[in-house]
């Protein structure tokens, strides 16, 4: 009877649990048995590694080997255990040596010839075992994405005997980032006109508050919602690997050429309520959490479910999102900046000045009413963007600033609100908003006014505090004053009174 432990890693969510695969070769007829709560990919894996360990030219052995998948209680899924549980039957019989496993981590799935094909989830693998100061062996198709856990020592093998190799006296290669140049982002210049649309597209990026576009079919939502992430600041290294990581556990793969810019979603109006926050039996990440530390954008917002907008009510709030199953539940980062897009009314011409609108004003109010008040208390900006005049459109036209100079004033009021809180004002809470959004007398009443004339929510008159001190940073003003705090009031005009 011989024993061999072997270390690998589970997918859970954006984590990597520890899974112990401990393989144990005993006496009677020759059986492979496979425990510790495998799913069906799982225990295939018997026929691929000893398919994959005879065509290495190793023995496969003709006892009883019994292969636990440690905890019992956590799920396993795919193929990803296949390195590891050949590694194992290979060091219990003795063909390899069992003591130099203790200070590796394997992932990988075998193909019947002995080469190794990629899995999902390895980046946060990567980064745990580094916690462990492990060596973390992977396929080459995974290198690129594991390379980004720069402080990991993480080492490529193509094949299951390269794998035995690197064990002893060869070395493996390192795995390393892929090179690649950053993609350029939509510009701000290409949108022609609309300066209220475009000062509250820099207020929303200096920010990181929620925005919502509001006009007729063609005036240029969409254009504007696309450059938004254009004119925010890089992401920093954590946040880069917190947004990799999601992309990671999705199987979407990890756009290295995209790496420290903020993602950007814009999920078709049909999508469900799942596809938006995740889940499945082994839950996955949705479009909130892959736009997490960046922009996600719905376009038609009164088209979408009424039960798809509403579970984003919460993310919103928390910055997070809870995926419950009967069998386990799982937390994903959901810290994303929403942009929003609607037509005025059922036709999308109410309010233009052709005047060709002939919707009822029933027909109005329960087309707008599609989007719940307490989702649109959630915004922070709604904002009317206009039908331009053809003159505006002319190729003399003059454009407008571009992205980088935008840019660059956002980033100037965001160092001001991270010198100051640690955060974007939009997250700052209602204990920090006493502390940093202190109003004059005159301006206070101005707010008060301002709720009790709109019937505003305490949430909406918070948010107004929080835009008005982001106004007050992009004019590098110490000070919230009255003209800050009324264009802060300004992009409230639609919201609704009461939002629960």
């Amino acid at each position: 009877m011989s024993l061999a432990l072997v270390h690998s890693r589970a997918r859970a969510g954006v984590n990597a649990p520890a899974v112990r695969i401990e393989v144990l070769l005993s006496g009677g007829l020759p059986h492979t048995q496979m425990v510790g709560l495998p799913e069906t990919a799982v225990r295939e894996s018997r026929d691929r590694v000893r398919a994959a360990i005879v065509c290495s030219q190793f023995e496969f052995p003709q006892r009883r080997i019994t292969i636990n998948l440690a905890p019992a209680d956590l799920p396993k899924e795919g193929g990803r255990f296949d390195l590891a549980i050949a590694l194992g039957i290979l060091a219990a019989s003795g063909q390899i040596d069992a003591q130099v496993l203790s200070r590796y981590e394997f992932l990988g799935e075998l193909a019947l010839t002995g080469e190794l094909r990629g899995v999902n989830g390895v980046l946060p693998a990567a980064l745990a075992a580094a916690r462990l100061d492990r060596t973390l062996i992977v396929p080459p198709e995974n290198a690129a994405e594991a390379g980004l856990a720069g402080h990991a020592d993480v080492r490529v093998a193509r094949t299951l005997l390269e794998a035995c190799a690197g064990l002893g006296e060869r070395v493996l290669p390192q795995a390393m980032p892929a090179e690649v140049a950053a993609l350029p982002m939509p510009d701000l210049r290409d949108v022609r006109g609309q300066p209220q649309a475009r000062r509250a597209l820099e207020v929303a990026a200096a920010g990181g508050h929620h925005l919502l576009l509001i006009g007729t079919p063609g005036c240029g939502k969409t254009l504007l919602a696309s450059r938004l992430p254009g004119i925010l600041p890089d992401a920093t290294d954590l946040e880069a690997l917190e947004t990799a990581t999601v992309a990671s556990c999705t199987g979407s793969g990890i756009d290295t050429a995209r790496w420290r810019q903020r993602p950007y979603r814009s999920p078709h109006h049909t999508a469900s309520a799942v596809s938006l926050v995740g889940g499945g039996a082994f839950p996955r990440p949705g479009e909130i959490s892959l736009a997490h530390n960046g922009v996600l954008f719905l376009d038609e917002l009164p088209e979408w479910s009424r039960h798809a907008l509403e579970v984003l009510r919460e993310p919103l709030e928390s910055g997070q999102v809870v995926v419950a199953r009967a069998s386990r539940t799982e937390a994903f980062p959901a810290r994303f900046q929403l942009v929003a897009a609607m037509n005025p009314c059922p036709c999308g011409w109410a309010g233009d000045r052709s005047g060709r609108c002939r919707c009822a004003l029933e027909s109005v109010q329960r087309y707008r009413g599609r989007v719940s008040g307490p989702l649109l208390d959630r915004i922070d900006l709604h904002v009317e963007v206009p039908r331009l005049d053809p003159h505006e459109l002319r190729d003399d036209t003059p454009y407008g600033e571009d992205s980088e100079v935008v840019r660059h004033r956002v980033v100037a009021a965001r160092d001001l609100q991270l010198a100051r809180s640690g955060k974007p004002n939009a997250q700052l809470v209602p204990a920090e908003l006493a502390l940093h959004c202190r109003l004059a007398p005159a301006d206070r009443q101005l707010l008060e006014d301002a709720v009790e004339r709109l019937q505003l929510s305490a949430r909406s008159m918070h948010r107004i505090l929080r835009v008005a001190r982001t106004v007050a940073d992009l004019d590098r003003s110490e000070a919230i004053t009255t003209a800050h705090v009324a264009e802060a009031i300004g992009y409230r005009q639609l919201d609704r009174g009461g939002g629960g």
